[in-house]
């Protein structure tokens, strides 16, 4: 079965492409833009140092200025952000059997509400998976950190190509100040794997690195990623 999951590079989003790659899912990687802020080709980056297929998908920037006035209306982020993850769910519905992220447990935002998602599988006849919403923060910690190498920084100079990313440029541009409105958190960036261990090979990378066991990192790879998220993303 093909599963477009949206990505972000960081670790959450990563561990999810892995575990449905392990299932036996054939996994592409999508990142959603809207074409405010150039952040896209950290993911991609993150995408080519685990192995698997990558796209770049664009949005209208009409969507990002109506989450963006709901953000700024409310003060806090949770239902823009939500607004912006179910429209990126539908921008990939149709081209795949399956949809993922890479919600957990103990997200606050974006996670999808049931009815939003039944009404996503029912129109567009894919089904809908979340691998890691059964998993805390401390398992997901303890599981990346064996396989991943991962950057950490806090989110307001991370290159993550998460949704906050492109809205704190976009409220920063309009003269909001971000800091009041997203709380302090730090975001992840996965820029490589670990050795695999008992010899086997990490899920889509053999084909990109020609190794069974150790894949290369990136040529370029700075900053940013998913997080211990209070209240942003891409998964």
């Amino acid at each position: 079965m093909n599963v477009s999951l949206l990505y972000s590079g960081g670790r959450d989003s990563s561990l999810a492409a892995w575990m449905l790659a392990r299932l036996g899912y054939r996994v592409k990687l999508v990142t959603v833009t809207f074409g405010y802020a150039d952040t896209a080709q950290y993911a991609k980056e993150s995408a080519r140092a685990i192995g698997f297929e990558h796209e770049i998908k664009r949005l209208d920037l009409k969507l990002l200025h109506s989450a963006c006035e709901l953000i700024a209306s409310d003060g806090f982020p949770r239902h823009g952000l939500e607004l912006l993850h179910l429209a990126a769910l539908e921008a990939v519905a149709g081209e795949a059997d399956a949809v993922a992220d890479g919600t957990r447990r103990d997200d606050r935002s974006p996670v999808p509400a049931l009815s939003a998602v039944q009404s996503l599988e029912q129109r567009y006849g894919v089904a809908y998976l979340a691998p890691l919403r059964g998993f805390g923060k401390k398992s997901i910690e303890h599981l990346t950190s064996s396989l991943f190498s991962i950057e950490y920084a806090p989110s307001e100079v991370s290159r993550s190509a998460d949704y906050e990313k492109e809205v704190r440029a976009y409220l920063k541009d309009k003269g909001y100040d971000v800091n009041k409105i997203f709380p302090r958190h730090v975001q992840s960036r996965v820029i490589g794997l670990k050795v695999v261990q008992n010899g086997q090979d990490f899920p889509g990378t053999k084909a990109q690195t020609g190794k069974g066991d150790e894949a290369e990192p990136p040529r370029a790879c700075v900053g940013g990623g998913e997080d211990s998220r209070q209240s942003a993303h891409p998964s």
